[in-house]
């Protein structure tokens, strides 16, 4: 049975790509399009991986859902990967990193993506 990956994104486009590849590599995927969806997906499906998206509704929804995915005693050791243009999108100066208080995700991807980067954190978060 191949690992799960749920992907937790607006971007249709972008969810459909990376949709493409994760299954090209023999990954189940996954696909919610709000916070909700993906919390709910997330308990109902119990994924092996998560990508998550800072902003999704909101420019930090993200954020939240990574912290009520923390606090769920069902689904906290579901590693996330926060993929985000965040930075991009509002002219950051600096970048996010993951910090198990206020951004409780094992890492932290800028969009776009290289394909090669994703799948290398994906393995190795999945070997864990």
């Amino acid at each position: 049975m191949s690992d799960k990956i749920l992907i937790i994104d607006d971007d249709t486009d972008l969810v459909e790509a990376v949709s493409t590849l994760l299954e090209a590599n023999n990954y189940t995927v996954l696909q919610a399009h709000t916070a909700d969806e993906g919390y709910d997906t997330a308990l109902k499906e119990n994924p092996d991986l998560i990508l998550l998206d800072v902003m999704i509704s909101t420019k930090t929804d993200g954020i939240e859902l990574a912290k009520k995915l923390d606090a769920d005693e069902k689904i906290k050791n579901i590693p996330v990967i926060m993929i985000t243009g965040i930075r991009r999108d509002l002219n950051l100066p600096f970048g996010l990193e993951p910090d198990p208080n206020f951004l409780p995700v094992e890492a932290f991807l800028e969009k776009p993506i290289k394909p090669d980067v994703l799948l290398n954190n994906i393995t190795a978060l999945l070997k864990k």
